[in-house]
């Protein structure tokens, strides 16, 4: 069976500003997305879920899906603010869903295959997808073994201003065993990266693993999923702005014996629209490739 692909495109870019998944990038309209869904197709993956909300679905559907019809087949899902388990309602004031392994939730009753999970606004390079594809088809009829492409830190970084990466820490069979928010990372005049913490700065080699949300997973994700957010919503329910995110599911998983996360090397460079200076950058290196 061919492992699917579930793309997370419901969120809106709050630092970019706009619709960012369906802006045309590419020397002939190609978005972000384009170039991802061609190299998944190229590497095996059987079907795409898109996880949009229900604001744009049409807007989606004319300029994303109707490129795939006679090429992959395509399901949506949404993600809602109201998305939530019997018994539980949005508190009063709150404007965003709840996260990224929310959004990942919404896959559960259209994903029985093993599955990789990536976001809708950034390019992860053909290479990525290769070893994504290989190690979901090597997992197939398998539960708990997850995985995460790693890339190397020097190859995600913008020229614009600092990013944000979870720095990934294994062990020595390459087995996730942490991964540590960093908020401020950019490469200064001297060549050294570092990441930055109030008045620290710590360096950062290269090639050190971050996580750039590029998850290979199995169907019993979703039932460890959704335990963990009926406890996410009890604790945090009521806070405005709490997410539920992939990383620390993973992490509680981790901890408890109940998977594994192998980390994946890759040489990709990754790229992304993180803030409007990167628009020109990103334009420039899709018409290269």
């Amino acid at each position: 069976m061919k492992p699917t692909l579930l793309i997370l495109a419901a969120g809106m870019g709050s630092r970019y500003g706009g619709l960012k998944q369906i802006e045309p990038l590419g020397p002939h309209g190609e978005t972000i997305m384009d170039y991802s869904i061609d190299d998944a197709i190229r590497a095996g993956f059987g079907k795409v879920v898109f996880v949009i909300r229900h604001s744009f679905e049409q807007d989606f559907r004319d300029k994303i899906v109707s490129k795939y019809i006679d090429r992959i087949p395509v399901e949506l899902v949404f993600q809602e603010l109201d998305s939530l388990p019997a018994g539980f309602t949005v508190p009063e004031g709150r404007e965003k869903p709840w996260g990224t392994n929310h959004a990942v939730l919404m896959g559960k009753d259209v994903i029985r295959e093993p599955f990789a999970v990536v976001n809708a606004d950034d390019y992860y390079g053909r290479e990525s997808w290769q070893i994504l594809a290989d190690y979901l088809r090597s997992i197939e009829g398998t539960e708990g073994h997850y995985a995460m492409v790693g890339y190397r830190v020097a190859n995600t970084l913008s020229e614009s201003g600092t990013v944000s990466r979870g720095v990934c820490e294994t062990n020595a069979e390459g087995f996730l065993t942490k991964i540590t928010e960093r908020t401020k990372i950019l490469r200064e005049p001297d060549g050294v990266i570092r990441f930055i913490e109030g008045d620290t700065k710590t360096p950062l080699d290269d090639n050190t693993p971050v996580s750039m949300n590029m998850w290979a997973l199995t169907p019993d994700y979703f039932r460890y999923s959704e335990e963990f957010f009926v406890e996410f919503l009890r604790e945090h329910g009521q806070e405005l702005k709490s997410e539920f995110y992939i990383p620390s599911a993973v992490d509680r998983l981790l901890k408890s014996g109940k998977a594994t996360c192998r980390v994946l090397d890759t040489p990709s460079q990754w790229f992304g629209v993180t803030y409007p200076e990167d628009r020109p950058y990103i334009v420039a290196k899709f018409a290269q490739l």
